[in-house]
């Protein structure tokens, strides 16, 4: 794929088999140690990032000399290795290429970030998006600074990182109230 200056992206791929990626919390934090050095490297800005057991979720953008594809192929080439080597394996860690979808709005950007954070949620992993450390949720609402965020997009929609917070858990009570409206007793 030809990736266009200043566009976002949404990428995301699964282990092989729809196997772990991740075995023990050194390999979350590997990872996410492969964003901070490839990201700078390639000139590729990370806007939300979820790590889950077996599959990942990015939303990011390269600069007009960066590289998504060379972000891209070091990080999961290294991590592939290291896990490899780790756990004594050999082989594709993840189920082919990545998927990538180009995002063409604003709002398409807020709604997947969104998506992303409450993902661990979703999967009934943790009840609420800041028990999951393994994404950038923390760094949206303001609560860590990994670097691997893209402040000027949350702050052109979120003046204050309680505003983000709040679009969020708005979100999750939707869901909530619909699941649970099927539940309820309606009179005519």
């Amino acid at each position: 794929m030809k990736y266009q200056a200043h566009s976002y992206y949404h990428i995301y791929n699964r282990g092989a088999h729809r196997s772990k990626i991740f075995f023990e919390n050194e390999n979350y934090h590997y990872l996410v140690s492969l964003f901070q050095k490839y990201a700078q490297e390639s000139k590729v800005r990370l806007a939300a990032y979820c790590l889950m057991p077996n599959h990942y979720h990015i939303v990011a953008k390269q600069d007009s000399l960066g590289s998504i594809t060379a972000f891209l192929k070091k990080t999961f080439s290294a991590y592939t290795q290291a896990i490899n080597k780790r756990f004594g394996l050999s082989g594709t860690l993840f189920q082919g290429q990545a998927k990538i979808k180009e995002i063409t709005s604003d709002e398409y950007c807020l709604q997947v970030i969104r998506y992303i954070h409450l993902n661990p949620v979703t999967a009934k992993i943790v009840t609420s998006p800041d028990k999951w450390e393994y994404s950038n949720y923390l760094d949206w609402i303001d609560r860590k600074k990994t670097g691997l965020m893209d402040k000027e997009l949350r702050n052109a929609y979120f003046p204050d990182s309680q505003d983000y917070k709040r679009f969020v858990e708005e979100f999750q009570m939707e869901q909530k109230n619909d699941k649970l409206e099927k539940f309820l007793f309606k009179e005519d």
